[in-house]
C-alpha cells in the first residue's frame, strides 16, 4: 500500500477566513440590494461584497493547497487586503467612517496576487 497513505487532512485557517468573507458577501449584497436606497452606499456596498466575496473563494479553493512561503504569504496578504477594502467601503458606507484604508486594502491584494504569480513561476 506504499504510495496510497491516507493524507492527514489539517485545518486551514486561510479557507475558515474565506468561507466567513464569502457568507458575509452574500449578506452584503442582499443589504445592498433591499435595505439601502442611495444608490452611492448601495454601489460601494456591492464593491465591497464582490471583493469580499472573490477573494474569499480564492482563499478557500487555495487556502488548504501546500504551497510555498511565498504563496501562502501572498494568500495572507490577500486576506488582509480584503479586510482592509471591503471593510473600509463597508463602515464607511454602514456607519459613515472615513474610507481611508480602502486604498491601503486594494494596494495589498495587489501585492497579494503578484506574490502569488511569482510563486507560481518558482515551482
Amino acid at each position: 500500500m506504499r504510495g496510497l497513505e491516507r493524507r492527514v487532512r489539517k485545518p486551514s485557517f486561510l479557507a475558515f477566513c474565506g468561507g466567513l468573507l464569502a457568507a458575509a458577501a452574500i449578506g452584503l449584497s442582499a443589504y445592498a440590494s433591499h435595505g439601502v436606497a442611495d444608490p452611492q452606499v448601495q454601489s460601494n456596498l456591492g464593491t465591497a461584497a464582490l471583493y469580499a466575496f472573490g477573494h474569499g473563494a480564492v482563499l478557500v479553493v487555495l487556502g488548504p493547497v501546500s504551497m510555498s512561503t511565498m504563496g501562502r504569504g501572498g494568500l495572507y496578504v490577500l486576506l488582509l487586503g480584503t479586510l482592509l477594502f471591503s471593510g473600509s467601503l463597508t463602515a464607511g458606507a454602514l456607519a459613515g467612517w472615513p474610507t481611508t484604508l480602502a486604498p491601503a486594502g486594494g494596494m495589498s491584494l495587489m501585492a497579494g496576487w503578484v506574490l502569488l504569480a511569482v510563486s507560481a513561476l518558482r515551482r
